[in-house]
Order: C-alpha cells, then structure tokens, then sequence
C-alpha cells in the first residue's frame, strides 16, 4: 500500500473537528477585500454601538437562540 493511499485512507478516518484542521492547515485562508475592510472598521470601532445594543437586548431577555431562528420557530 502507497503512502498516498495510507493518507488518504487516514484522512477519512478523521473526525469533522479534525477534518476541519487539516484542510486550515493544507488550504490557509486568506482574507479578501471584504475581510480587511471588516477587520479594519472593527479596529475603528465602527460596531461598538451595535454591538452595545446586542449585548443590551440580550441582557433584557429579548433574543432567540439563532438555531430557532435559522428553523423559524417562535
């Protein structure tokens, strides 16, 4: 059996988790146009405001988990 083979017999074996971390490691993301400009507004604290009013909703209790909301249930 080829090294190759072994591989790619071991890499099915592997746990979604761990799937994930392999392939991060092979395939490195990289930022795009978007993500800089995410991560540049964030540094200016262009969503501090937003930010602040979740955090105050979710303190009052008005929030749903974002699992009933992705099935739409109420």
């Amino acid at each position: 059996m080829s090294t190759v083979t072994k591989i790619k017999e071991a890499i099915d074996r592997l746990a979604p988790q761990e799937y994930c971390e392999l392939m991060s490691v092979l395939h490195p993301f990289e930022d795009d146009d978007w993500d800089r400009q995410m991560k540049a507004d964030a540094t200016a604290g262009k969503f501090a405001a937003m930010n602040e009013r979740a955090e105050q909703e979710y303190a009052a209790g008005r929030t749903r988990p974002l699992s009933d909301i992705i099935e739409d249930r109420d």
